[in-house]
């Protein structure tokens, strides 16, 4: 079993910077590939980023790719996600998973309660 806190949202206004943070409980964490995904009001959740259980592979939604960067530390128990250069349409409840499966954009175990991102423009 592995809870899922996720922490760093807020208000930026376009071109900003956030860095979200998943603090994950349990001991079997670095076992677990982690993910973000994010949905904005009306749409339907989409993946974000995800990152292998070392750590040594990273996948990212085209949308985000060369703005966001996805990372864990395994002694923390924690991953990130790095929001560079943000837009408007980056605004969207922000989730972290963890996948006990391989990395890729599906088949998550677990979810966190999500934060919110909100880009003024």
């Amino acid at each position: 079993q592995v809870q899922l806190v996720e922490s760093g949202g807020g208000l930026v206004q376009a071109g900003g910077s956030l860095r979200l943070s998943c603090a994950a409980s349990g001991r079997t964490f670095s076992s677990y590939a982690m993910g973000w995904f994010r949905q904005a009001p009306g749409k339907e959740r989409e993946f974000v980023a995800a990152i292998s259980w070392s750590g040594g592979s990273t996948y990212y939604a085209d949308s985000v790719k060369g703005r966001f960067t996805i990372s864990r530390d395994n002694a923390k128990n924690t991953v990130y996600l790095q929001m560079n250069s943000l837009k408007p349409e980056d605004t969207a409840v922000y989730y972290c998973a963890a996948a006990a499966t391989k990395l890729g954009t599906a088949g998550y175990d677990y979810w966190g309660q999500g934060t919110q991102v909100t880009v003024s423009s």
